[in-house]
């Protein structure tokens, strides 16, 4: 199955952390699942990476190639996703999460999230 980890997700990752349920862990590690990360995702961490923001210090440029060094895939933004982005409800307040899930549902893979909020969504999204 192919999927698009949410940011949260993503730094959790970069931190090994223990915040990762085993359901993420499961879905993280299974061989037959791809692993995608959006573009977007670079982008919010590099704009939220401030002192007053620990939980997004993490070089960018570093957990790039981290997440392509173990084959995880890129999805860039386009023009597509832009425009649908426009029709998306603002339920959620913060636009890298509405990105991320107008994605998911433009590329046809689910989103896996710990974000309660998106769950309020229609859409392809896992909650972990």
């Amino acid at each position: 199955m192919r999927l698009l980890l949410d940011t949260e997700l993503l730094l959790w990752i970069a931190r090994d952390t223990e915040k990762l349920s085993s359901e993420a862990r499961s879905l993280i590690g299974a061989e037959e699942n791809a692993l995608f990360f959006s573009i977007a995702s670079l982008w919010e961490i590099a704009i939220k990476h401030t002192p007053r923001r620990p939980d997004f210090i993490v070089d960018v440029a570093v957990l790039r190639r981290r997440l392509l060094a173990n084959d995880y895939g890129e999805l860039a933004v386009e023009a597509s996703h832009a425009i649908a982005f426009a029709d998306l409800p603002a339920m959620h307040k913060d636009p890298f999460d509405r990105m991320l899930l107008t994605q998911a549902m433009c590329e046809k893979l689910p989103l896996v999230t710990t974000d309660d909020v998106l769950r309020r969504y229609e859409g392809p999204i896992i909650r972990v």
